[in-house]
């Protein structure tokens, strides 16, 4: 019988940027819905955490599965995640965390990056709409986040990452829900929610990630009553893109195991 394995992409992403690890998965069947906010994705009186896990127990109900599915999250899509199973764990099997955000953004070493991202989103939200759109999708600011967070050192690949960013970077819905749904990024982390997490996880970490150090991720899976942390070497956050096979291979391992 093939498992069914919910994914849930990251900020400003899509359901594409998790389809690489789907075309490696060949032991299960995979449903990546657009969050909230983005591309096809539904849209929410508010784009607080509690409004993100409400959406989620509305569309793993509204599958109406035989058995419970498990339930993948890539980085703000790993927040999302580790709250859903915190309140709803009875409704899915297993958990798998990829580069998951294990230590608070404004305290880690991004921190004076994220500060301005905020000014940069909350600016957005209070521009001109015929201006704001423009600003938050603006090519240089799309390139800015593609370059920090690719840790690759092949040129193709590194082309290949911010085309993808180019194209589905700028699907939000509006500036006021982006930013929202940027507060709520910056203002949880996995940490919080593992201690009440039952389900076993994966938590799936890049060794050059710098959002979430591996120091912290180290940290992180201890929060948890029955996890286990595999690491992909040279990989940084974006290891949906720079190594979609591994993510793929030890998900399908931890199922099996």
């Amino acid at each position: 019988m093939k498992k069914t394995i919910i994914m849930i992409h990251g900020f400003r992403g899509t359901h594409d940027g998790l389809s690489l690890i789907a075309k490696n998965m060949h032991n299960a069947s995979v449903l990546i819905p657009d969050l909230p906010g983005f591309a096809e994705g539904d849209m929410l009186h508010d784009y607080s955490l509690e409004a993100y896990v409400e959406w989620l127990h509305g569309y793993v109900l509204s599958q109406k599965l035989a058995h419970p599915p498990m339930l993948l999250g890539h980085s703000f899509g790993s927040i999302i995640c580790a709250a859903y199973a915190a309140k709803y764990g009875n409704t899915i099997d297993r958990l798998i965390l990829v580069n998951p955000i294990g230590a608070p953004a404004l305290k880690g070493p991004r921190r004076l990056l994220t500060k301005l991202a905020i000014f940069y989103y909350w600016l957005g939200k209070h521009l001109p709409k015929h201006i704001a759109r423009a600003w938050l999708s603006s090519r240089p600011s799309v390139d800015i986040m593609s370059a920090v967070m690719t840790k690759t050192d092949d040129a193709q690949l590194r082309a290949f990452i911010r085309q993808q960013h180019r194209e589905h970077f700028s699907t939000f819905h509006s500036p006021k829900s982006v930013y929202q749904g940027f507060i709520t990024s910056v203002s949880h982390t996995v940490q919080e929610n593992a201690p009440d997490i039952t389900n076993k996880t994966l938590l799936v970490a890049g060794s050059l990630d710098d959002i979430t150090p591996l120091e912290k991720q180290k940290e992180l899976v201890t929060l948890f009553s029955d996890s286990t942390l595999k690491v992909i070497e040279g990989a940084g956050h974006l290891t949906h893109y720079e190594a979609p096979e591994k993510v793929a291979a030890l998900t399908q391992a931890f199922i099996k195991s």
